[in-house]
């Protein structure tokens, strides 16, 4: 009989913005011991509030850790968390799962998943999510996973707290996942935009339209969502424009690279590139309706 593998209880968290904050409180609901590190205070004060251990690097997460999960900006940051001066390798025993909950380039997840399991004796799960900060706060994540089945099985549990995990493939397939994932989500948040542009221009109710299109074939999730902070010009940031143009510009990337057509994402991407250019890089993807809405609701 093979040995049961351990339970992983002791959680380590790194990146606690506007989704990794929820989601590490969550955690601590649950009942597991999580231990963070950070610089800034604000984000830092409510998940040590709820119990949180503080720690001084990610070396000393790692250490103190059965599981690890890490939520940060870019491919960069998390390159930083796991190899830089004082990383997660440094603090990591063998057998510890990192499962990093970022959006960030599926080459390189491949390239750390292969290293860490080879030289440290780490698994490796990408699970990036989606679902908004929102999301994270109610543990309603869709998020899709990349990895061993049988690390998932393993970090399935505590993943649970936080949202649907989903096994898509290897290493690599849930950042695969999430970028064909973003393209959806910049897209249909442009059609949105565009069809309330008409709709307030024909002297339509806007208010009304979201109720009258539930359970049609145009409705979604973002219809719903997004609409009624379009129509409020509501573009306070829940995820930035310069955050889904770091994605798109990987989407571009794999586009080129599997030889896949992409003319509409393509046309997403310049109407973004205006909202920076307009001064809006901070503002939420909902700032797109400022391309469409008519001159009276400016």
């Amino acid at each position: 009989m093979s040995e049961a593998k351990p339970e992983l209880s002791a959680v380590g968290f790194i990146g606690l913005g506007n989704m990794g904050g929820p989601m590490a409180l969550r955690l601590l609901a649950a009942g597991h011991a999580v231990s963070v590190c950070g610089r800034d205070a604000r984000r830092l004060d409510p998940v040590l509030a709820a119990g949180a251990v503080r720690c001084a690097d990610p070396a000393e997460v790692a250490a103190a850790s059965d599981m690890v999960l890490t939520c940060v900006t870019n491919t960069d940051a998390v390159e930083e968390v796991l190899f830089g001066t004082r990383g997660l390798v440094h603090g990591a025993r063998p057998g510890l799962v990192v499962v990093d909950m970022s959006t960030v380039s599926p080459d390189a997840t491949r390239r750390w998943a292969e290293y860490l399991n080879r030289n440290h004796g780490i698994a490796w799960l990408d699970a990036p999510v989606s679902g908004g900060p929102s999301g994270a706060a109610s543990g309603t994540l869709a998020i899709m996973v990349g990895g061993s089945p049988a690390v998932f099985a393993r970090a399935r549990p505590v993943l649970a707290h936080l949202g649907r995990p989903t096994l898509v493939g290897e290493a690599g397939a849930g950042q695969t996942t999430k970028l064909v994932n973003q393209i959806l989500v910049a897209g249909l948040t442009a059609l949105v935009a565009e069809a309330q542009g008409l709709a307030a221009r024909a002297g339509l109710d806007v208010a009304a339209l979201p109720q009258a299109l539930a359970g049609g074939r145009a409705d979604s999730v973002l219809l719903q969502l997004f609409w009624p902070r379009m129509a409020a010009g509501d573009y306070a940031p829940t995820s930035t424009v310069t955050s889904i143009l770091k994605d798109l510009a990987m989407v571009e990337s794999m586009g080129r690279a599997k030889a896949a057509a992409l003319p509409l994402t393509a046309l997403v991407t310049e109407l973004n590139r205006w909202l920076v250019a307009q001064g809006h890089a901070g503002e939420d993807i909902t700032a797109l309706y400022r391309f469409y809405r008519p001159a009276s609701a400016c």
